[in-house]
């Protein structure tokens, strides 16, 4: 498989897609958040994580669709993504967890209205057929299989890494939220690209492709759009914990240019705002003859008209202080656009002396982040 695809950075990247009309930035923004992101994630960054997904998926389809010609087939099969997949270990035994989770979930869904559940002649006739996904991925990795490593990557049973990271980045998310939060964040980590298939299906436009994918292949599929996400995620909070300020930190002048960038230009378009809404580009209000009545007729009531207008006056002032303040907490808390091209950016390149003569080294294009 190529290592890299088309950068969504780029201007010719996803304007031209013809799925433009759907839409996965509501899912996105809930799934950022189930991930680590603020509760509230920004729509220009789910935005952007969108691009990113869908360039990269449709990459991948478009060179599993080059495999199954080759290989003759009317469809894409699980075997060709799995085929384009086999440089990364780590990620296939991932799938390959992820299609044994599939298989006993069928097994479960199957058996939950069986009332002779114990039988286990009924159990051991019905579990042949329900590891369907399990015994393909078996088969085809034995049959390209020279070493014997990937037999032995399906039986390692070593703790995934960045499982576990996120994991605990959860649950240190959820130590301080009260009932009403946790609900919300459940909810949100129970979002998939699977459970919305003919959304997902239209999103990718398979309508348009020479050879379709099966609907085993669009299950995995779904799985490594959401792990494209989820690394996304990943790789952006590492990189906001590194643009963090940090006092007496003494190489906090080696910032990224490109969050710089992005700030500076921020800053330009906030005080730009500001000077137009300044009392020097305002026109005066005229005043309203009922309008200027009714302030009369307060200042008439003698009841301390003058000092109780000034106190609700600076009490809402206080409001709007604190609305702002809360929206700027979000704000700054959530994972902004610099975050993520930052972190494309820093996959992307290759450190080395012979960087620039490898073969995975593309100065306008993007590594693959789901195999």
């Amino acid at each position: 498989m190529s290592n890299s695809a088309a950068s969504p950075m780029t201007a010719n990247s996803s304007s031209s897609r013809s799925g433009k009309a759907t839409s996965f930035i509501p899912e996105l923004q809930s799934m950022m958040f189930a991930l680590g992101d603020s509760r509230r994630p920004l729509h220009e960054t789910a935005a952007l994580v969108e691009d990113i997904v869908h360039t990269q998926l449709i990459n991948l389809l478009h060179q599993a669709a080059e495999v199954a010609l080759l290989r003759g087939a009317r469809v894409i099969s699980p075997e060709e993504i799995i085929f384009l997949m086999r440089k990364d270990k780590k990620k296939i035994r991932r799938l390959f967890k992820y299609m044994q989770f599939r298989d006993y979930k069928s097994k479960v869904l199957k058996t939950i209205d069986d009332e002779d559940l114990l039988d286990s002649d009924k159990y051991s006739s019905s579990s042949s057929n329900a590891n369907k996904r399990q015994r393909l991925a078996q088969d085809f990795l034995s049959s390209i299989d020279q070493t014997g490593e990937y037999l032995t990557l399906m039986e390692d049973d070593e703790l995934d890494e960045v499982k576990q990271e996120r994991l605990e980045r959860i649950e240190k998310m959820t130590r301080n939220m009260d009932s009403s939060q946790y609900s919300e964040f459940c909810e949100s980590r129970q979002l998939s690209f699977s459970k919305k298939a003919s959304k997902f299906r239209e999103w990718l436009d398979c309508s348009s492709l020479d050879v379709k994918p099966n609907a085993m292949s669009m299950e995995i599929l779904s799985y490594l759009a959401y792990e494209t996400v989820a690394q996304v995620v990943d790789l952006a909070l590492l990189v906001k914990q590194d643009m963090t300020p940090k006092t007496g930190d003494p190489f906090q002048h080696a910032i990224s240019a490109t969050y710089i960038q992005y700030c500076s230009s921020s800053a330009e378009a906030s005080s730009s705002k500001k000077d137009l809404d300044s009392p020097d580009n305002t026109p005066p209000s005229t005043p309203s003859g009922a309008g200027h009545q009714g302030k009369m007729h307060s200042l008439a009531q003698g009841n301390g008209g003058p000092n109780q207008d000034a106190s609700s006056k600076a009490k809402q002032r206080k409001r709007k202080k604190s609305a702002a303040a809360c929206v700027s907490e979000t704000q700054s808390s959530a994972i902004q656009p610099a975050h993520i091209r930052e972190a494309i950016r820093r996959y992307s390149h290759r450190i080395g002396p012979l960087s620039p003569f490898s073969s995975v080294y593309r100065r306008n294009g993007m590594t693959f982040l789901a195999c």
